[in-house]
């Protein structure tokens, strides 16, 4: 057997557990999920809850083995790759140096406030998104007037 035909035979066995589940619940209906969630009481949902995880599981399993074998396998892309993940690596790093925690006493979350390294890593998220998305924004404009000149 080849991979595809397993791999359709695994989605059609999940597809299949799914839309049983999935008639399970409506079979039990609104209020009585909301009743048993409240009570703390999951058990209607968990099935369905679990054909998701190995989907979901499946699917970064699959995505992860095929990147990696074609990224082996054409030593190109590898190259700028690697680049591009030292890259990333660099604005994390350099958004890290440029945060800075002070402001923890600030922020709360559920009347807890926030420590110093939680708001670090915070300013330093806020910090790589700016910078990417300045270059993104550059990048755009670049490539904008590269084909407007041609």
């Amino acid at each position: 057997m080849n991979l595809h035909r397993i791999l359709k035979i695994v989605a059609g066995l999940l597809g299949l557990a799914g839309i049983i589940f999935l008639v399970m619940v409506i079979s039990k209906g609104d209020t009585a999920i909301q009743s048993a969630a409240a009570d703390g009481d999951s058990a209607v949902l968990d099935p369905m809850l679990y054909v998701t995880y190995v989907i979901f599981a499946l699917t970064i399993l699959l995505v992860l083995i095929f990147v990696l074998q074609n990224l082996f396998t054409n030593t190109g892309s590898l190259k700028s790759t690697l680049i591009g993940v030292g890259a990333f690596a660099g604005v994390l790093i350099i958004s890290y140096i440029l945060s800075s925690g002070s402001d923890a006493g600030d922020y709360f979350y559920n009347g807890v406030p926030a420590t110093e390294g939680e708001a670090h890593m915070v300013g330093a998220g806020l910090v790589a998104f700016y910078i990417l998305i300045i270059g993104a924004a550059v990048a755009m404009l670049l490539s904008g007037i590269k084909k407007i000149s041609k």
